[in-house]
């Protein structure tokens, strides 16, 4: 009988915690993710046009417990068509798809903390952690933070052009995310 109690118990402990558990309903036309590249004699930055988020967190502290995110690198839009289309190239021509899955996070307060998880680009994983915050409106989130890649980390080349012209592998990634807890 006392092995039932236990049971019984630590069931509705388990199902508490995920019924504790919000989806974040992310307003795209809000939020936006951005790469900001360096090149020989300017600067520019990426914008994706389109991504899918799934996240879920504990709506009482904002803690995230899930997040997936995924997009096709023909919606990164760097306001250069010519630019965008040598991208594609550079990523082996069609439609090539980025990821990153979220791992873990810590330090976390109800305005951020630190998050890990694995990018993916050119078919290749790479964990990596970066500092997010977090702000509560009501209803609404808004979750912004950056992490900065090497690009050759992920088996891509050194960009150059007409033999003076180079990107720097370093790429900054800068995200404000904002949606509705559910």
């Amino acid at each position: 009988m006392k092995a039932l109690i236990v049971a019984t118990t630590s069931c509705l402990v388990f199902w508490n915690s995920i019924a504790c558990a919000a989806s974040l309903d992310v307003d795209s036309n809000r939020s936006r993710i951005q790469v900001d590249a360096k090149a020989t004699g300017h600067n520019f930055t990426g914008t994706l046009e389109k991504f899918t988020i799934k996240a879920t967190g504990d709506p009482a502290t904002g803690k995230p417990t899930d997040l997936d995110l995924a997009w096709d690198f023909n919606d990164l839009d760097t306001a250069d068509e010519k630019r965008d289309k040598e991208m594609i190239k550079w990523l082996g021509g069609g439609a090539p798809k980025g990821s990153f899955k979220f791992v873990k996070s810590w330090d976390e307060t109800v305005g951020g903390g630190n998050a890990q998880g694995t990018l993916t680009i050119n078919g290749v994983p790479k964990t990596i952690s970066f500092p997010y915050t977090v702000k509560r409106d009501g209803d609404w989130l808004t979750i912004d933070g950056k992490v900065s890649i090497d690009h050759q980390n992920f088996k891509l080349p050194i960009i150059r052009a007409m033999a003076v012209m180079t990107v720097d592998p370093k790429l900054t990634i800068r995200f404000h995310v904002v949606g509705k807890v559910k």
